[in-house]
């Protein structure tokens, strides 16, 4: 899914007489409007030609295809011409009716990827030769879309109605060896052996050496009627459950239905009206926002355009080996690099050991990893003492707790041991870097490098500069970032940084509620509800309140005007409930740390109510859900805007996918931002402004929301940032 460049499919004959035709649209092949009236075109050309006797499909350097264009769609509206290639058009006129239905064999040589439409064009021909490490699969429904290219309808005929149904609901694709086993593909060979071995299986077909199978009419992988429903009916059940919010994954299941009761032409016009209608939904208008605002993150300007090339990093070093810093050690050697591990006594060293160790069993006892690869893998770990070995490192990365002057003092240190390119790194999650960094005279090296718990699982790095870091360095952790296989937001210098920042008003509406009235539990509801991962209670517990409180000072102290200032945490800490380690917190938590409502939370409630002098508001006694998730997530959105306008975001997108990737915000409503327009500046302005009036200056609209607002305009657009942090 990719290029806006003009793309083609070209044709050459062979003294063989086959057709070779290879589609031409760097960098995956993806079939935009263009590929699409030309490989139409060429295909024709190849059935009208009496040199022609059978054709083989394949893609330009190593890649078929890596699907539909989805950019096609993005902010534009399709003319006369585009509109015959709807999918609709492409299922039945160009792949059903002059693929399929030729009278001349076709075969795809399959190389790379097959993705979405470029495995429906594939499993329009009659055969499939495959390499062993491509890569095929149908991944539309994480774009809030369906298979539009007749996938739905052929895919259950090649590998069965279960494994069709697992592949098209979880996006996940097949390698070469695997969809040869499922009869996806008929043969596998090297790609030296892939175009040769595809011509002389099409002539084979030609000859009738071997069968000519058109995909839409085959009938054997296909359960009977009456099991196949009941297949369906669980697959249903199982949708509604795992994403309750979201339609599209049933309207698939319907689409795949229809074709067996009803016949497969009647599933490709249901498949072609359901694509039509799933295009223009906001859940894929939000789906396709984060798809494109992800590959955007790590284009930085005056960063990445100005010819820099990452520097090698060949030996990274971790300062602590806590939960944070075990668990970025575990990213990193899983991607191959060499770490050393510095604690500071032989315990620590041990259970910081004990912790990657423990993370990487987790995976061979998965079976995601093999025994002789996590020997290998540990290898690269070495644990040390002091800093005698940090004098080869490339980047150094700080994870010790939350102290100022600690962290000082050890970037101090680092300053002496490590070589003069090496980058200095902090993960900390809320203090400023020019402060961390205050006693060092190498302020040019000195970034952020910002993991989320736990580092070696959650996809986001937060890449933090300051006003005196290097370009280089910027565009070296970037590289970084890429390697082991997280998505990187670059962000400015500040308390909270981006993600914290953002959402450090998360859990404080959530308290402003409960002291006045609302019930705990059900805001963590509704916030579950709307479809992040836990509210922000279970979250709370899940941190733990030394954490909450420790991050919440630092925003008291930055941001005193629009604080919250409960006493409700210290007063449970006080009591010996810090959360879910304790096994008290918000909630209880039995052996298998289920959590529970408890009962005892009130007197804490009542206590903390008289503290702050607060009363209880009927009016948030018996909250709707739709006023709960609106006075949790606009503070947030509120805060959104200040990281926006102070410029410590390059743009809304970043702040989308920082929301989505850090804190677990739901991507079908498209980021933080994506979501706030969707519900208009006006609107959030309009409702801060009535809770400021009622409960203060925490929910006091911002100078940049207010100016969108008196405007009209989206929160999103492009900003002149009177002061940018980058």
């Amino acid at each position: 899914m990719g290029s806006n460049a003009k793309g083609r499919a070209v044709m050459e004959v062979g003294a063989d007489g086959v057709a070779l035709i290879t589609i031409i649209n760097p960098p995956v092949n993806s079939l935009s409007f263009d590929v699409l009236r030309s490989l139409k075109a060429t295909y024709e050309q190849a059935l009208r030609r009496d040199d022609v006797r059978a054709i083989v499909v394949t893609g330009a350097k190593g890649k078929f295809s890596g699907g539909f264009d989805i950019s096609s769609f993005k902010g534009k509206q399709m003319d006369k011409g585009e509109m015959e290639q709807r999918p609709g058009y492409v299922s039945m006129e160009i792949l059903s009716d002059t693929v399929e239905a030729a009278k001349k064999p076709s075969v795809a040589a399959i190389d790379g990827i097959a993705l979405g439409g470029g495995l429906e064009v594939a499993m329009a021909c009659h055969a499939r030769i495959s390499t062993p490490t491509a890569q095929l699969g149908l991944p539309e429904l994480q774009l809030g879309i369906i298979p539009g290219f007749g996938g739905t309808q052929r895919l259950p005929r090649l590998v069965g109605l279960s494994k069709a149904l697992e592949m098209m609901l979880t996006s996940k694709p097949v390698k070469g060896e695997e969809a040869y086993s499922l009869g996806l593909v008929d043969a596998i060979v090297s790609p030296d052996e892939l175009v040769n071995t595809a011509r002389r299986w099409a002539l084979d077909i030609l000859d009738c050496r071997r069968p000519w199978v058109a995909s839409l009419f085959k009938t054997d992988k296909i359960e009977p009627l009456g099991e196949a429903r009941e297949i369906l009916k669980f697959v249903r059940a199982q949708a509604r459950k795992r994403a309750p919010n979201l339609t599209h994954p049933l309207v698939c299941i319907d689409v795949i239905e229809e074709g067996i009761v009803s016949g497969p032409r009647a599933g490709l016009l249901k498949e072609a009206e359901a694509f039509q209608v799933l295009m223009r939904s906001e859940t894929s208008k939000s789906l396709i926002h984060i798809f494109f605002a992800q590959r955007g993150t790590s284009k930085v300007p005056g960063v990445t355009d100005i010819g820099l090339v990452p520097r090698r990093v060949k030996k990274v070093a971790i300062l602590g080996g806590g939960l944070m810093g075990s668990g970025i050690a575990t990213a990193l050697i899983l991607s191959n690099y060499p770490v050393i591990l510095k604690e500071v006594n032989d315990k620590f060293l041990q259970a910081g050991i004990g912790r990657v160790t423990a993370n990487l069993q987790s995976r061979v006892k998965k079976g995601n990893m093999t025994q002789e690869k996590f020997e290998k893998t540990i290898s690269l770990l070495k644990g040390v003492l002091d800093y005698e070995s940090f004098k080869d490192v490339d980047m150094v990365i700080e994870a010790v707790i939350e102290n100022v002057s600690l962290k000082q003092q050890i970037f101090s240190d680092l300053e002496k041991y490590c070589p003069p390119h090496c980058i200095l790194a902090s993960n900390t999650s809320t203090i400023d870097l020019n402060l961390i960094g205050e006693r060092t005279k190498s302020q040019d090296r000195i970034a952020g490098a910002h993991f989320f718990s736990p580092a070696h699982v959650m996809p986001l790095l937060e890449i933090v500069r300051t006003k005196q870091t290097s370009p280089q360095v910027i565009v070296d952790l970037l590289d970084v970032g890429k390697k082991i296989k997280k998505t990187p937001v670059v962000v400015g210098n500040c308390t909270g940084f981006a993600v914290n920042r953002m959402f450090f008003p998360y859990t404080q509406a959530g308290l402003l509620l409960v002291e006045r009235g609302t019930d705990l539990y059900q805001i963590d509801r509704a916030i579950t509800k709307f479809g992040m991962p836990m509210g922000p209670f279970r979250l709370a517990d899940l941190v733990g309140f030394g954490v909450a409180i420790a991050t919440g000072m630092q925003f008291i102290e930055n941001f005193p005007e629009r604080t919250y200032k409960s006493m409700l945490i210290p007063l449970l800490q006080e009591d010996k409930r810090a959360g879910e380690t304790t096994r008290k917190g918000f909630y209880m938590y039995d052996d298998k740390r289920r959590a529970n409502p408890d009962p005892e939370l009130k007197k804490y409630i009542e206590k903390s109510r008289s503290i702050s002098g607060v009363t209880i508001d009927p009016k948030l006694v018996k909250l709707p859900e739709k006023d709960i998730v609106e006075m949790i997530f606009f503070p947030v959105v509120n805060e959104a805007c200040r990281v926006l306008a102070e410029g410590i975001a390059v743009k809304a997108a970043d702040l989308d996918i920082a929301a989505v990737y850090g804190m677990g915000f739901p991507p079908y409503r498209g980021g933080i931002l994506f979501w706030a327009d969707s519900l208009g500046s006006k609107y959030i302005y309009s409702r801060l402004e009535e809770w400021s009036n009622s409960y203060g200056e925490f929910f006091k609209p911002c100078a940049y929301l207010a100016e969108r607002a008196s405007k009209g305009a989206p929160l999103s657009s492009p900003v002149e940032q009177a002061k940018s942090r980058m």
